[in-house]
Formats: structure tokens, sequence, C-alpha cells
């Protein structure tokens, strides 16, 4: 079955994250990844704070609530700041939310009128994140939540994906689900969703070990990559974000680019770090894959990963969690052609985490 329920192909509207402290967070955004402002500051009076930022076809509403009472307050104090929305356009929101709900998704908000126009409502998804569903009327403009009006000017400037940062879209979500939970996450998002399962694997790390699936729309538009851990295994960093967090959640959001070594070398400039590589890595990249566009010691620089599948490359690389809790973190990816998730960089990239693991004496990320 492809579609949302029966009522078209979902596209992401834009993603919420709930955050303790606005202005920090808007700061780090700006200053950082180099969003910028489409929508300021609203403040709804009863404790409630959002603002959105926008760079290429990515949309983010960052909301602070001071009162625990309100869902953003509630995520934010189980799971610190993270992905609370990810929201989605679809052709009729009445259709769809009736239907999702006749296929067993969990009613959050019923639909309701939105001052841009039409109306919105919201469906359980994974853990504690929602999916708020938007009418998808062709404006390249989001039908943001709680008084937000994106500026036009502000939002045609941020749609213009400019070197050297060029973050583009949301390429993919990858998920961490307690143990037990991956198949009826997968089953959730495809029966009464509409999405695929594509690709499916079991990955062994030295003692650790964990089951991935992914689910994407019909457009592969909208991707999540779900992973739990085998519990038959030694725990490892699955086991720690699950714990960091609170439970299921996004572990981190993938941010597609055109250029990944000039992204990478943009972002570093402006203070995010990144994680370090182990050299063994590119010592024995050569055996496995000839790398395209990219040299070596440009690779070996700025410690990005390699994948190669039967349609392409990709290129790839993490940032350090800067996170309090060190959970939510985020991924720099560049694809020519392939349409894998770099399964084949798990270890590199476990290797990775395992040093910070010990540079933090023994924290996770």
């Amino acid at each position: 079955m492809s579609g949302f329920a029966g009522y078209g192909d979902l596209g992401i509207d834009y993603v919420e994250l709930g955050v303790e402290d606005l202005d920090a967070s808007t700061a780090a955004w700006v200053e950082q990844y180099a969003f910028q402002v489409v929508a300021p500051e609203v403040s709804t009076g009863n404790g409630l704070r959002s603002v959105a930022l926008a760079q290429g076809g990515i949309t983010l509403v960052l909301t602070e609530s001071r009162t625990q009472d309100h869902p953003i307050g509630a995520y934010t104090r189980r799971h610190g700041d993270g992905v609370a929305d990810i929201a989605v356009q679809v052709p009729d929101v009445g259709a769809a939310f009736a239907e999702a709900v006749r296929r067993g998704a969990r009613p959050v908000a019923a639909p309701a009128p939105h001052p841009a126009g039409g109306e919105t409502a919201t469906v359980s998804g994974f853990g504690d994140v929602v999916h708020t569903l938007v009418p998808d009327g062709g404006s390249a403009a989001p039908t943001l939540p709680r008084g937000l009006v994106a500026d036009p000017a502000a939002l045609a400037a941020a749609r213009a994906v400019t070197p050297p940062v060029g973050l583009q879209e949301i390429d993919h979500f990858a998920v961490c689900v307690n143990a037990g939970e991956l198949q009826p996450t997968v089953d959730y998002y495809c029966e009464v969703l509409g999405f695929d399962g594509v690709f499916e694997e079991h990955i062994v790390i030295g003692a650790q070990a964990m089951n991935s699936k992914v689910v994407q729309n019909a457009s592969k538009s909208v991707t999540f990559t779900v992973i739990e851990p085998d519990v038959t295994a030694e725990p490892g960093q699955i086991d720690e974000f699950l714990a960091r967090h609170g439970g299921s959640g996004v572990q981190h959001i993938a941010f597609s680019v055109e250029d990944a070594v000039r992204s990478v070398g943009a972002l570093s400039g402006r203070g995010v770090q990144f994680l370090d590589t182990p050299g063994s890595y590119y010592d024995l990249l050569g055996e496995r894959v000839s790398p395209k566009n990219h040299p070596m010691d440009d690779l070996r620089r700025w410690n990005l990963l390699v994948d190669e599948d039967h349609a392409g490359q990709l290129f790839q690389i993490f940032t350090r969690s800067s996170h309090p809790r060190r959970s939510l973190f985020f991924e720099v990816i560049e694809r020519l052609g392939a349409e894998t998730f770099g399964s084949s960089n798990i270890k590199a990239l476990y290797e990775a985490v395992e040093l910070e693991r010990a540079r933090q004496g023994g924290t996770a990320r």
C-alpha cells in the first residue's frame, strides 16, 4: 500500500522540537547551522513561546513551554530537547484523520480550523512523537502552529539553498525504539499510515547488536530508520539512548547536502562539532570502495564516512551531541545515487562513538 491511508502521498511540512531554552536553541540553529528565522517569535501568554526557522526545504519550529501540563512541556520534562512533532501534508485533513484513526492511529487532536485556511489534526506516531496533519495546498509556505506566520521574503531567502553550508532537505529520521517495539512500529507506519517497508538488517558490532528496519512513503520523501536493541547481546549505545532519552524517540535527523566536504567544512567553521573517525578507517577504505567526487585527503580531514550500494555512493558524518543528555544529534549526508543508509559505516561509526564515550569518561553521546 502506498500513500497516506489512501489519501495521497504525504510530505514533511515542518518538524517541531520541544526546547527548554528557546533563545539559546534559536541562536544555535542560526549561528551554527545557518538557519534563518522565517516566522518571528510568538508567545501565547500561557507560557508557550515558538519561533520558525528554515533552510532549503527544511522548516523547524522551536517551542518552549513553561507549563508542564502542555504537551510540549510534558515532552521536554520527560526527554529534554527533542523532536516532538513531525507535521505532514495530506490532501484532505479530515478524511486522512478519520481513515488513520479507523486503521488504528490514536487521535491526539481532532480536525480544527487553521488561521491560514483549511484545518489541521494530530495523530500518534512513535513514543511521544506525534504527526500533525496539515493541508497540502501546493504552497511553499508551511502551515505553522501556534499563531506563527512565515514572512514571504524571509522564507524565499531561506529556501534558496546557498553554499557553503547548504542543507537541502531532511534525508531521514533515525528512530530508536524499545526492544520488542520494532515490528509494531513498522506495522503501524505501513498498515495505518501507508508507508512501505524497504530495508531491514541485523547489525552486530562486537558484543553489541541491533535490529533495523526502514519505512518510506511512496515518493521516498519521508523515511524512518527504526532501530531496536538486540536483548540477546550486550547492552550498547541504543540502550543508552533509550535510557537517557526516556524511551523511544528520534535519535538523529539526517540533512542532505550537495557537497559534503564543503558543507562539513563550513559547519565546522561555525562551531558545529563532528565525531572523529578512526584513522584506520581510511587506511582500509580503498579495499571496499573507490570514492568519487572527493579526494581521500579531504575525506580524512573532515572525518567523512563513505559507503556504496547498487545505485551509487554516499558520504556521511554525524555531529557530536550537544544535548545535555547526550541523546539527540544530527547527520550530514551527500548521496551520489545511493539509496541505502551507510550500513557498512555503522561499525566505523560505533567505533567512533566508543572513542567519544571513552573521552567523556564512559558517558554516551
